[in-house]
């Protein structure tokens, strides 16, 4: 079939054709900015599950709704190797700058600028592009003492000051929140409980990894009554097949009932994969309806896609010891397991794992599901590393 008409469209947060099994967050995306525009309270949003589940293009479905509400929209993505005040700053400057371009533009915005100002100041890695004119001076003691805990705060107080004066609404949204710092992770919740106090047009949006709520207790025992986590997982069977067989029918094309069950099985529900196999399907297929055979056939072509882009990028990040711990783990088969499992795989001391242990939860690899488990956050990754390492060092 034609593959330029094809609807389907694998690639990390690629809007899927048909956005499926994602309602109730949406609603509550929805009920969240609505109320704070209103100045009534409610928990922000922050998205956790594995990878490969759809959240960075939940996110940006949440920032269009946002941006129809009439909000203004900060959108940014976590780096392992990018601090908060850096990454955030060019992105308030931009945003302030807008406000005080509009017209009837008060002294909120004003004092808004002049607030970054002197938090820029206190930066001590380059923040780029970030510049200011000589005749804008920082405010005083508002957001330049150099301990994040206490200037973040007061810098979104200003932001959002800024916006309400113009008679606007902030979201900000981040994605792979879980790579901030203990201190900037306590730092950005400090700031929202802030807001949240006085009840000010600034809500955030985050999106991480499985790790996130326990991440955000740690930092601040109050996160759970500032925050709701839904969990995004996997799709079900019905709605597996739904994101396949709707995008198909609107180009005349149908799947015959044995070939998404097929689907659903290999992909365990997850959209990522889902929409990997419908693509190769669809560029396979001579004529409609797609068949079981079309999504065997095509399996043997996603399976070494995903292990060259989706799996490899995160293999050639880790080291050896790393590597030997991803594999002792696929070792003991798909699921969740004991880090004494492991050690005795890699025979080895479980005392001698924890460092590796904390680097590969670090870079993203793994999680805790329960109290001494240790599972991938990637589905499918224990196969990939079976094939990647065919055998290991014991």
């Amino acid at each position: 079939m034609d593959p330029i008409k094809n609807p389907f469209s694998p690639g990390a947060g690629s809007p899927p054709p048909e956005l499926v099994g994602r309602d109730p967050i949406l609603e509550q995306a929805r009920i969240l900015l609505g109320r704070i525009k209103a100045k009534r309270s409610e928990k922000s949003l922050l998205l956790t599950g594995l990878r490969g589940v759809g959240k960075t293009v939940l996110l940006n479905e949440i920032e269009r709704l946002a941006r129809a509400a009439g909000y203004r929209t900060l959108s940014l993505e976590a780096h392992e190797d990018k601090q908060l005040g850096p990454l955030i700053a060019p992105n308030l400057r931009t945003l302030l700058y807008d406000l005080d371009r509009a017209a009837g533009a008060g002294d909120k915005v004003k004092r808004g600028l002049a607030v970054l100002r002197g938090f820029i100041g206190t930066l001590k890695v380059s923040v780029g592009e970030v510049s200011f004119g000589l005749d804008i001076e920082p405010v005083k003691g508002a957001a330049d003492s150099g301990d994040l805990e206490i200037d973040l705060p007061n810098l979104f107080v200003a932001v959002a000051e800024a916006a309400e004066e113009r008679k606007s609404a902030v979201a900000l949204l981040i994605d792979e929140i879980q790579y901030f710092s203990h201190k900037e992770l306590g730092a950005l919740i400090m700031a929202m409980h802030k807001v949240q106090q006085r009840q000010l047009p600034l809500v955030l949006l985050g999106a991480g990894l499985p790790i996130l709520p326990g991440l955000a207790g740690e930092s601040k025992s109050y996160a759970e009554r500032l925050f709701s986590f839904p969990d995004i997982g996997a799709l079900s069977e019905k709605d597996t097949a739904k994101a396949l067989r709707e995008p198909a029918l609107a180009a005349g094309v149908e799947f015959e009932p044995n070939a998404l069950k097929e689907v659903f099985r290999l992909t365990k529900g997850y959209p990522y994969f889902l929409q990997e196999w419908g693509y190769q399907a669809w560029n396979l297929a001579t004529a409609s309806p797609i068949t079981l055979r079309v999504i065997k056939n095509a399996t043997a072509t996603v399976i070494p896609r995903l292990d060259k882009n989706f799996f490899r990028v995160r293999f050639d990040r880790l080291t050896p010891s790393e590597r030997n711990f991803l594999r002792a783990m696929a070792e003991l088969g798909p699921g969740a397991h004991r880090t004494g499992d492991i050690a005795d795989t890699l025979g080895v001391k479980v005392t001698s794992l924890g460092p590796v242990r904390a680097k590969l939860i670090r870079k993203g690899m793994i999680y805790s599901p329960a109290h001494g488990d240790m599972a991938f956050t990637v589905l499918l990754f224990d196969e990939f590393m079976v094939r990647a390492m065919p055998t290991f060092k014991r």
